[in-house]
């Protein structure tokens, strides 16, 4: 084994940091845990690759989520940031969008921004809104604002000028200036960032990308640098963006808002080469770690996807895989509210964990839960990594269930009874409120406390099938040795669809394709393995939004793009106007760079161990259960529950009437059975 090259991924969690090894040759994976360490994330993703990866071989491809950029934002710990505009514009940000938000709510507040009025400053420049020079810019008054970025001490810039998506010239002259005066402070630039109209959420997407970008580059260069001795010369490190593909470590630094949401987005690329390889096109992926719970679509063998998405209440326009996320995980704590029995969102997290962790948690969690229960190994948990502590686990449920007048193993029920209805609801607001039918789907549960509650889950929702893919525990991180190197490019194009001139759209989908064919070609892609996907933003006459529709390569037939938008219009909202103009308001390109992957392999099957049974709570009741070790099973075995299906990364539960049955690529695929 040593001396070989290998493909790794890590996912970073709150609670635990999930590293995954692909030999590079033969594709065979391991999948290790390690506790994260939330001073330093990149500390558990070192001691995973020393403590796991041999010696004297390396990684050929590394490529990682992270929520650095993510908890910077969330808890307010990123860099202080001036923000330039346009005189007269100060107060866009401050202001913000027309959109209330929650219209009934007596309680709704508007989104506190990022950076405020005092930290705001404007230039005298004005370009039109079809991108020509009215008024040049006034370089005497930028004076002003590096005098205050020195005084003030601000780690960042960010600027924002009116219509620069048009006409970038002015945008460029306040950097080169800056950058003059102010060597060693970083400056984002809306129109690089997001180059399309809306002025509101380009300013929030600028600043929060300043924001960001000091915190996550301090990240990335510890990282890098203390793995440089595991990656060889010439190999970079990657990230994964929140559109689903990846980037070098170098193109992340320089776009650090693409790293925000990319530590969830592993499971649903996974999810998108599992429903290929087990022929199930229509998935609900459901991601349950230790601190929270994600959930995502994969439609028609696609994962679904945003052009927009939204933060603390502050808009971001960016492309991002469309995932849900609450505080629901292992760790999630049950506490007291107005005598009632709450569940999360708080975490136990990795420190001190929960009480059947032995360090130093007290309060019940929904891990402690599953232990007092039985569902839990405690002398093989995490691959045998951790020893539970059974009776702190009982002490901690037991003394909550005192409060209630209710024994150890009620209360223990009703805490992952209430788990498990806030994860259904989460499912149901990426389903049922857009109306999609969870019932036409498959469910795939990972993540280290997914399979544990993956047939309850089915069950509330009604869903006929549940798929527990190979190492559930850490299948993030295998989804994201399963991506290609992915950057989008787009710009606003306004008008009417019947009246585009097909020669001026060929021209602007070329130009697009340009920028990331030269992006990726400096990314070290050979022109035989970059790809584009074209796609416009449509809408009827006189509405808001916009539905992103495929335009097919080669020349564009506008009557057939229209025909699509109806069907999709149709599809979301269940009703179309053919008869209606169409506007298009944005062109979008996505470069895709491909990355060679080996084949992968079915996992191999080990040698039977003698049989092993316990006693585990179901529905309030004790059953003797079967305990099967998943590496035992082969190609089409099946287990009929009650069974506990063991492996090193999660625990899968199978409850009586249920059938698991092992199938391609070794995934196992869980049925209600009448027997």
């Amino acid at each position: 084994m040593t001396g070989r090259s290998y493909r790794v991924s890590a996912d970073i969690g709150g609670t635990f940091t999930d590293i995954v090894f692909q030999d590079a040759s033969s594709g065979a994976c391991e999948a290790f845990k390690v506790l994260s360490t939330p001073e330093n994330p990149a500390l558990a993703v070192i001691e995973g690759v020393d403590r796991h990866l041999p010696g004297d071989a390396n990684a050929a491809f590394f490529v990682h989520g992270t929520t650095v950029g993510l908890n910077a934002v969330l808890t307010r710990r990123g860099a202080r940031v001036a923000l330039i505009t346009t005189k007269n514009y100060r107060d866009i940000y401050t202001i913000q969008g027309n959109d209330r938000g929650e219209i009934f709510s007596i309680h709704w507040r508007k989104p506190r921004p990022l950076v405020e009025i005092p930290d705001t400053y404007t230039v005298a420049e004005r370009v039109n809104a079809r991108g020509e020079i009215e008024t040049a810019i006034d370089e005497a008054e930028l004076e002003a604002v590096v005098e205050a970025v020195r005084r003030k001490n601000y780690e960042a810039v960010a600027v924002c000028l009116l219509f620069s998506f048009k006409n970038p010239a002015h945008e460029l002259q306040v950097e080169a200036y800056l950058k003059k005066k102010l060597p060693g402070v970083p400056v984002t630039l809306s129109h690089r960032v997001s180059p399309e109209w809306r002025e509101y959420a380009r300013t929030s997407t600028t600043a929060m990308d300043a924001y960001a970008a000091p915190v996550v580059r301090r990240y990335l260069d510890t990282l890098v640098s203390q793995l440089s001795a595991r990656v060889p010369a010439g190999r970079q490190l990657h990230v994964m963006k929140s559109n689903g593909g990846a980037m070098t470590a170098g193109a992340a630094t320089e776009m650090p808002l693409q790293t925000l949401l990319s530590g969830p987005v592993g499971g649903t690329i996974g999810g998108q080469t599992l429903a290929e390889q087990i022929d199930r096109p229509n998935l609900i992926c459901v991601d349950m770690g230790g601190t929270s719970f994600d959930a995502s679509l994969i439609i028609d063998g696609k994962p679904s996807t945003s052009n927009e998405a939204e933060l603390e209440g502050l808009p971001i326009q960016m492309s991002v895989v469309d995932i849900h996320v609450i505080g629901a995980g292992g760790g999630s704590i049950a506490w007291e509210e107005a005598g009632a029995v709450r569940v999360g969102p708080q975490s136990a997290g990795s420190v001190p964990g929960p009480a059947c962790y032995g360090r130093g948690g007290k309060q019940p969690t929904v891990s402690d839960a599953n232990v007092v229960l039985g569902r839990l190994d405690s002398s093989n948990f995490a691959g045998g990594s951790m020893t539970l502590d059974v009776d702190k686990a009982r002490e901690a449920v037991g003394s909550f269930g005192k409060r209630f007048n209710m024994s150890t193993e009620t209360m223990a029920q009703g805490i992952i009874d209430i788990i498990n209805a806030k994860m259904a609801d989460a499912i149901r607001t990426i389903t049922i409120r857009r109306g999609i039918d969870p019932r036409d789907f498959a469910l795939v549960a990972y993540g280290g406390a997914g399979p544990a509650q993956a047939v309850a889950l089915a069950q509330q929702l009604d869903i006929r099938e549940v798929v527990i893919p190979v190492m559930p525990g850490a299948f993030s991180a295998w989804g994201m040795l399963q991506t290609d190197v992915r950057h989008d490019f787009k710009m606003t194009y306004y008008g009417y669809w019947d009246q585009v001139d097909a020669g001026d759209l060929a021209e602007k989908f070329a130009q697009l394709e340009a920028e990331g064919r030269d992006y990726l070609r400096k990314e070290g892609f050979a022109t035989q393995d970059i790809a584009f996907e074209r796609f416009g933003d449509f809408r009827y006459h006189g509405q808001e939004y916009v539905l992103t529709i495929p335009v097919p390569p080669g020349a564009v037939d506008l009557a057939a793009v229209r025909a699509s938008f109806d069907e999709a219009y149709d599809r979301q909202y269940g009703h179309s106007s053919p008869e209606a103009q169409v506007e298009v308001a944005n062109l979008r390109v996505v470069a895709i760079g491909a990355l060679e992957r080996p084949g992968i392999p079915d996992p191999a099957v080990t040698g039977r161990t003698a049989a092993r049974t316990r006693k585990v709570y179901f529905d309030g009741r004790e059953h003797e259960t079967r305990i099967v070790n998943r590496s035992e099973l082969a190609r089409n075995e099946t287990v009929d529950g009650p069974a506990i299906i063991e492996e090193s990364t999660a625990t899968t539960l199978l409850p009586p009437h249920w059938r698991a049955e092992v199938v391609n690529g070794g995934q196992l695929m869980l049925t209600r059975h009448a027997s």
